[in-house]
């Protein structure tokens, strides 16, 4: 059953009795993508249960306005104050843990709605927990996981799980995508702390999809067509990215500029935008490389030295527990230049006007922000995918340069003042810049109505729907 009513940018339809369930990975990068696609369903008429564990909560605070459509849920899992001896262990536990918790919470998860008591039907699973489609089939729910890298980084990722790749592989040998990109030992997938374990974490994703009618990958199809088209042709793949809050694309869900998801941070009173408020059009320069990208002090003392002996204005968002690598009297050096916090809405940070380009680690859900918000960016790749979308960013989208590192895997200053340069003064600037506002414009186009995404989004739901 099904009514529509006016919502102020068009009419949205009431779906009646349909309940999916939506569980991401207890880490940021991964909770992120999978609340706006949450956000999504809910704009089309399901009713939702937000699933996080009790780790996640402790950690983070979820900002959303209330919604009769919206319900989280905290579940039991490994307390990370337990110190455990190795990440195989922390697996382990988890999965025995959340396998537990799960199973109980789906046998009682209901959602009130016009005096009736609504179970769920299908369960959105993100995609390094396989084993989650395991307990829900159990329980008469259908599954469909959601992948949160690139469509490219999970075409490698499959070719490992099928035996036709290793990683590493053997030297100087290419591996080709079907996008006629040649990706060399240097562009693939990096594993350099405890590399068996999660490779084998990140290629247990491909783990049963057989068993699934929906593949969902926060990617948008103009930016990977080509590799998303090829692995179409075996597996059911839907793409519904960019999975950035709607006010820096459509603006078609009402009050949705920020993720709802915020680290648990003060700045010490201090405003980014404020601060950048204050500064010239293209000016700063944004720093940061993610939540969990620990730098080696050899780096920062690279970074500092290019900041502290350069002209560059900078926002550098640090982590607390990093602060302590700065060097002494760094922050009173560059005081009338720069600001260091240690946490921003970054699609906010992205999309100010004095923002010039984007220092980054080259994580997926920030190099979707850049490509979405027409930033240039600088890569500094560090492990697992990053390696490999820095590859695109510079060879294949055209958005930015790659930082050459030293023999020990460190960018030093001149370098990095190099490829700064390049990006905001260089010969290729306007390129760089062109090709950004491109890519801004294609992802626009990918979540609003009618796009790609939005369609994708719109028969996953009308499924459901038909199926009940």
């Amino acid at each position: 059953m099904e009514e529509t009513t006016g919502n102020g940018v068009g009419r949205r339809r009431i779906v009646k009795q349909n309940h999916v369930i939506v569980f991401p990975f207890p880490r940021h990068g991964h909770i992120s993508p999978m609340l706006q696609f949450s956000k999504r369903l809910i704009s089309k008429g399901l009713l939702l249960t937000f699933l996080t564990t009790s780790s996640a909560s402790q950690s983070l605070i979820l900002n959303l306005p209330p919604s009769p459509s919206f319900h989280l849920k905290i579940i039991s899992d490994v307390s990370e104050s337990n110190v455990l001896a190795s990440l195989a262990a922390y697996l382990q536990s988890f999965r025995a843990a959340v396998t537990k918790s799960l199973a109980n919470f789906i046998d009682q998860a209901l959602i009130s709605s016009s005096d009736e008591e609504i179970p769920p039907t299908l369960i959105v699973y993100d995609s390094v927990m396989p084993w989650v489609q395991t307990v829900a089939a159990e329980r008469g729910l259908d599954t469909a996981p959601f992948f949160t890298q690139s469509a490219a980084v999970n075409h490698v990722l499959l070719l490992v799980y099928g035996g036709s790749l290793s990683i590493p592989p053997p030297e100087n040998v290419a591996v080709s995508l079907p996008a006629e990109i040649a990706l060399q030992p240097g562009d693939l997938p990096a594993f350099p702390d405890d590399s068996e374990v999660v490779l084998k974490f990140m290629t247990s994703q491909f783990y049963n999809l057989e068993n699934v009618k929906w593949i969902f990958i926060n990617t948008f199809d103009r930016l990977e067509s080509k590799v998303v088209n090829w692995m179409a042709k075996t597996l059911p793949i839907k793409t519904v990215g960019p999975t950035i809050p709607s006010a820096y694309l459509d603006g078609r869900l009402e009050d949705d500029k920020a993720y709802g998801l915020n680290v648990s941070k003060s700045n010490g009173g201090k405003s980014p935008i404020k601060w950048l408020d204050s500064k010239e059009t293209a000016s700063v320069v944004y720093i940061s490389f993610g939540s969990l990208v620990i730098l080696l002090e050899e780096q920062v003392k690279e970074l500092t030295n290019l900041l502290r002996d350069t002209d560059f204005s900078f926002l550098w968002v640090l982590r607390e527990s990093e602060l302590e690598k700065l060097p002494n009297n760094f922050l009173q050096d560059t005081s009338e230049r720069g600001l260091i916090v240690n946490w921003c809405c970054q699609p906010q940070v992205l999309s100010h006007k004095a923002v010039s380009c984007f220092v980054t680690h080259c994580g997926w859900n920030s190099t979707l922000e850049a490509l979405s918000l027409g930033v240039p960016m600088v890569a500094i790749p560090q492990w697992v995918d990053q390696t490999t979308n820095a590859k695109f960013i510079a060879d294949v989208w055209g958005v930015g340069i790659r930082v050459k590192k030293n023999e020990k895997g460190i960018a030093t200053k001149e370098e990095l003042e190099a490829s700064i340069r390049k990006i905001v003064q260089g010969e290729r600037a306007n390129e760089f810049k062109q090709n950004s506002i491109k890519w801004k414009n294609l992802a626009k186009e990918a979540v609003d109505e009618g796009g790609t995404s939005d369609k994708h989004i719109e028969e996953f739901v009308q499924a459901i729907v038909a199926s009940n």
